[in-house]
């Protein structure tokens, strides 16, 4: 019987995580080629050898996706496996259509074919979309069970965006991991905070190995989950972030509405800058679909170190990335900074916007008056920098989980915003936690 020749569409993260799971030692199957998409430049590279296994001694292919039916085509593919998150339900189902239409099944891969079972406890915080609030929520469970007398280690969804073989497993202790790494501005944003909590975080392409490096090194692991995709570990707590800035997208994307069915705990994030009847409308939501889910409503307070800097000036506003992108939010947390703490005017930086950024607007229309923070490598990065300091802005108000001046020379002065999980009545997650887990003996 001859394998089924499959083709996996992915962003670099799932797709390579359910291709070592369930089908790089699986002969029943032939992965002829993945492709890619939402991130710049991780087409046209290569699976490698050292991470595709002995049925693969050439590695695997990765094509843009606009080359998804001629593939499927040309090399009599049997089924395509989407394996990419944050999109809505309808945006799945056209690429499903277009993919029967070309000849070839259609595959969902569910937790029980893609799940690592752990040895050690663990804890996943995830979300119904990019930009709820995941990463918050996880320093919060990092502090709350360390307070506890756990050692932790947060495992990061994977951004294997350079080199794959070196990047199979990363260790994050210190900044200079992150040097050594040579880390995007997308894996700073996320492992910089972690880092500052005294938290390692690791990360990489093989999660089997970066699973167990971990467990040898702690008393408990937290998946740290990226956009809304669903956990790599079978966890003993599932946590899911919601946002209610963007009311009714709980039941409405790819896979947050699985992580919603799926949850232990909800975490209702930023209901501080919510209206009231969109936080109302959101917990109705996730309690029609999960009535037995504990829920907890949180804030996200925001920190600037000099709130005076910023009154009465012309502002440049940079937030994360995905949040803006995949996450399709006008605005993040350093806009809301800025119309908060007084600033005269936020300038639109489309007019200054350099290269690839110019083309991410373009992507993106959603995105409000803001600067993305992308960096996917050292081009964009300079490009934003060029961004930034092209404009005729009096101050940058930097709303990215990281200090973007360690990796720019910016020609203006900045503010900073901080922002962290604060919750809000009964119960708190150091209630749901000390439940679960206790004291450490």
């Amino acid at each position: 019987m001859s394998r089924i020749r499959t083709l996996i569409m992915g962003a670099a993260g799932r797709d390579f995580h359910n291709f070592n799971v369930f089908f790089r030692n699986n002969k029943d199957y032939e992965v002829v080629a993945f492709t890619a998409t939402q991130i710049p430049g991780i087409g046209g590279r290569n699976y490698p050898l050292e991470l595709s296994g002995e049925l693969y001694p050439n590695g695997i292919p990765i094509f843009p996706e606009e080359d998804l039916i001629k593939l499927i085509k040309e090399e009599k593919i049997d089924q395509v496996v989407f394996a990419y998150s944050d999109v809505p339900h309808q945006y799945v189902m056209h690429k499903a259509s277009s993919v029967l239409a070309a000849g070839a099944d259609f595959r969902l891969m569910g937790m029980n074919t893609t799940v690592i079972k752990p040895s050690k406890p663990l804890v996943s915080i995830c979300a119904v979309r990019t930009g709820a609030g995941k990463s918050q929520t996880t320093r919060r469970v990092s502090k709350i069970l360390i307070e506890l007398g756990y050692s932790v280690a947060a495992i990061r969804h994977p951004m294997p965006y350079g080199d794959l073989a070196k990047q199979a497993v990363q260790r994050f202790a210190n900044y200079d991991d992150l040097d050594k790494h040579e880390c995007t501005i997308e894996e700073r944003e996320e492992y910089e905070p972690h880092i500052d909590n005294g938290v390692i975080v690791f990360a990489g392409a093989d999660y089997e190995k970066i699973l167990r490096k971990a467990e040898q090194e702690v008393d408990i692991v937290l998946w740290d989950g990226g956009n809304n995709d669903l956990p790599f570990f079978a966890p003993d707590l599932h946590i899911v972030v919601a946002d209610p800035h963007r009311p009714g997208h709980e039941l409405a994307y790819h896979p947050g509405e699985v992580n919603a069915l799926l949850a232990d705990v909800f975490v209702i994030n930023k209901v501080d800058t919510a209206a009231s009847e969109d936080v109302i409308t959101v917990r109705q939501n996730l309690h029609s679909i999960n009535p037995e889910a504990v829920i907890i409503e949180g804030a996200s307070p925001l920190f600037v170190a000099d709130p005076d800097a910023i009154r009465g000036k012309r502002v440049l506003v940079v937030e994360d990335g995905p949040t803006l992108t995949h996450g399709e939010m006008a605005y993040g947390a350093g806009w809301v900074a800025a119309r908060r703490f007084g600033a005269a005017e936020i300038i639109d930086p489309r007019p200054f916007a350099m290269g690839s950024i110019l083309e991410t607007y373009e992507k993106y229309p959603t995105t409000g008056p803001v600067l993305p923070a992308m960096g996917y490598g050292s081009e964009q990065i300079r490009e934003t920098e060029l961004t930034i300091n092209n404009s005729d802005a009096d101050l940058v108000i930097i709303g990215t989980p990281i200090d973007l001046e360690r990796i720019m020379d910016l020609n203006k002065p900045s503010q900073r915003v901080r922002y962290e999980l604060q919750e809000i009545g009964q119960p708190t997650l150091e209630d749901v936690l000390r439940e679960k887990f206790g004291e450490a003996k």
